[in-house]
């Protein structure tokens, strides 16, 4: 058996950054339209009191797609595609961060931890906006709203959504809250996603071979609570996280700090077995012609690299995008 030690890491000077971006945005596409319909159903189910509307993730969806077909499990899709940007951001900060890291410790906990944190910080920094209007559409429904704000005219829109409507949703953001409108729940989105990539390493290493599956599950439970008071300051304007959390627990008791959970499982779950198999293969897709042969690879054919996955999965967290850098 090939031993483990010699088996060389993909690091950021080896790849061909325009295939790794080009390659990069349309598997986290693919990865989004699959598992946007969950992240709709799971932002519905955290804003709603108790059980009013939904009873759960089935029956939502079953709901929603009763009353607007299958285009209203993709409202907000289109502005949410946007945060491929933070995406790209993610990783780009997350491997020079690496790089930056290396230079003081060789540890591959040190590195993904420190290259997580800063990924995350500059990546929510560009997807926050993006999310809290992605989120008003998302909470727009045929006769009524969730949310704060209700666009003009009909939701009922055939295509997966009218830029008209988005337009509507940043004039109504910025009449009531101004500029800063579109950066609340910036802070609970770093309390939510920075320790999410700190979780999920951790957990994919304890896990070993069924690793991604559970570690993101596990990610999604500990931080679920929190990703429910963000999505409920963003979305019906709150300004005190303490207070949202106060009121939350008032409501509905500790069980309403778990609103969406399995949605959000589901949503995590397949991206991060589509991420694990296929961001190797990425990798190695992306590399310079010259290092092709140098590259020493396991018997599986998967090169063993140094990866920041979570940029991949949806946010809003989706938002997932947002999630778990890794190392292996």
């Amino acid at each position: 058996m090939e031993d483990k030690r010699n088996i060389q890491i993909i690091e950021w000077e080896h790849l061909d950054k325009k295939k790794f971006y080009v390659f990069g945005v349309a598997m986290t596409m693919m990865i989004r339209v699959s598992v946007y319909p969950f992240t709709l159903i799971r932002t519905r189910l955290q804003v709603q009191k108790g059980k009013s509307l939904y009873h759960g993730t089935f029956d939502a969806f079953i709901k929603i797609l009763r009353a607007d077909g299958v285009t209203g499990l993709y409202r907000g899709f289109l502005v949410n595609t946007f945060t491929l940007i933070s995406g790209q951001c993610y990783v780009t900060t997350y491997e020079l961060t690496r790089k930056f890291v290396a230079d003081y410790s060789q540890s591959n906990t040190v590195k993904s931890l420190v290259a997580g944190g800063s990924a995350s910080l500059v990546a929510q920094s560009i997807t926050v906006p993006i999310d809290v209007v992605s989120q008003h559409l998302m909470m727009q429904r045929k006769g009524e709203r969730m949310g704060r704000f209700q666009v003009r005219g009909s939701p009922e829109g055939r295509g997966i959504v009218a830029f008209g409507q988005t337009k509507d949703i940043i004039r109504q953001i910025l009449r009531a809250d101004g500029l800063r409108g579109f950066y609340r729940g910036y802070v609970a989105s770093l309390l939510t996603y920075i320790p999410n990539s700190a979780v999920w390493w951790p957990f994919y290493h304890f896990y070993a071979a069924v690793s991604g599956p559970l570690a993101a599950a596990t990610a999604s439970i500990l931080t679920n609570p929190m990703d429910v008071i963000r999505t409920r300051v963003q979305v019906e304007g709150k300004s005190s996280i303490i207070l949202t959390f106060r009121q939350l627990m008032a409501e509905e008791g500790p069980w309403g700090l778990m609103k969406g959970l399995s949605a959000r499982i589901i949503s995590a779950t397949p991206s991060t077995i589509v991420i694990v198999v296929g961001y190797e293969s990425l990798k190695k897709l992306s590399l310079r012609p010259e290092l092709v042969d140098s590259r020493h690879w396991s018997h599986s054919g998967n090169l063993r690299v140094v990866e920041p996955l979570g940029f991949l999965i949806s946010s809003s967290q989706s938002r997932a995008s947002r999630g778990a850098p890794g190392s292996q």
